[in-house]
């Protein structure tokens, strides 16, 4: 069966009737539960039980029902939802999985219940299947939780900035009168759009432009240790501006090997100004400073592209540290997981 979607809103709808939820950075999953078996399904309808082992055995012994729930596995670290982690669960090699199951292991939280028993509550308005979900895990024990939930426009507001810190990407907005559709994008995201100040490290060449254009430019941050680590990237430019780009970069071309990136994280195999063919990217010397926006950090890298916002002639590149993303972890999600 298919989820149920979003689609993209650029603000927090208002108004009566709204449901909101913490936007959890997860895997997607149906969780089809019948006494102690269960089928845990992926939103592409793959299944996940043999990458969880301690989900599988874990969720039937905290719901003692028979059920179909929707929610996400995360694994939740110190520093809040660790998505890096969660990706290293899925792997071939069955003592690597059964390892890392103890090392960090999962947690699956519901948002939503879509059957109990014989009966189908897809049809039923949100407003029921919430109660019914609080119904069902008032006493749930870890590794399942229940996400946190409001009416209240406000509180949403204030989640949405607060939980950011936490790894969370922004707020969904559903309609408690909404049936559950599955395939269907009939609620709201609000995500994140967050600004950095990075270094340029490098650039890459606009594809057989070589010389003429560049592509885009490699983005990187300074480590607690001060080790200079590649996080993204932003091709955001206009032609125009994409061959301007070769004559402004030019003075900060790179002629040491050991500047830039290095010693961290680094985007590949670099190559030389004057070569005939793009080898991977071009090295320049940390010093230019500019402003972007992008939506999530995911761990030491940007899950997506970011978009160039303007030169910083005014920040230092040594200032340009991942601790401009640090951000304390909300008692509210705490009590999720310490309850």
């Amino acid at each position: 069966m298919e989820p149920m979607l979003a689609r993209s809103s650029p603000s927090i709808p208002d108004g009566e009737g709204w449901l909101y939820e913490p936007k959890w950075d997860g895997f997607r999953t149906i969780a089809y539960i019948d006494g102690n078996e269960i089928f845990l399904e992926s939103r592409g309808g793959r299944p996940l039980g043999r990458y969880f082992p301690e989900l599988v055995t874990g969720i039937p012994n905290a719901v003692r029902s028979r059920c179909v729930l929707d929610g996400e596995i995360v694994i939740m670290g110190p520093a809040g939802l660790a998505f890096d982690s969660l990706q290293m669960r899925l792997h071939p090699a069955e003592s690597r999985v059964r390892r890392l199951s103890a090392e960090i292991p999962a947690s699956f939280v519901a948002f939503d219940i879509l059957a109990e028993g014989e009966e189908d509550l897809r049809p039923a308005p949100l407003a029921t299947r919430r109660l019914r979900l609080e119904r069902l895990l008032a006493s749930v024990r870890p590794p399942v939780f229940m996400t946190p939930a409001t009416t209240d426009s406000a509180t949403a507001a204030d989640w949405f900035q607060r939980f950011e810190g936490a790894g969370f990407d922004g707020i969904i907005a559903k309609r408690l009168d909404g049936a559950y559709q599955p395939g269907v994008r009939g609620w709201t995201k609000i995500k994140h759009l967050r600004t950095a100040d990075c270094v340029v490290g490098g650039f890459r060449w606009l594809k057989d432009n070589e010389g003429v254009a560049v592509g885009s430019l490699l983005l990187g941050l300074y480590g607690p240790d001060g080790t200079f680590h590649h996080v993204g990237h932003t091709s955001s430019f206009s032609a125009k501006e994409k061959r301007e780009l070769v004559a402004f970069l030019e003075p900060y071309l790179a002629s040491n090997p050991g500047e830039g990136f290095g010693a961290g994280r680094t985007p590949g195999t670099p190559s030389r100004w004057t070569q005939g063919k793009d080898a991977g990217w071009v090295r320049l010397r940390p010093e230019l400073v500019c402003e972007v926006t992008f939506d999530y950090l995911q761990g030491m890298r940007m899950r997506h592209a970011a978009a160039f916002r303007r030169w910083r002639p005014d920040k230092p590149p040594a200032a340009c540290g991942f601790d401009q993303f640090e951000a304390p972890i909300p008692a509210e999600l705490r009590a999720v997981f310490e309850s």
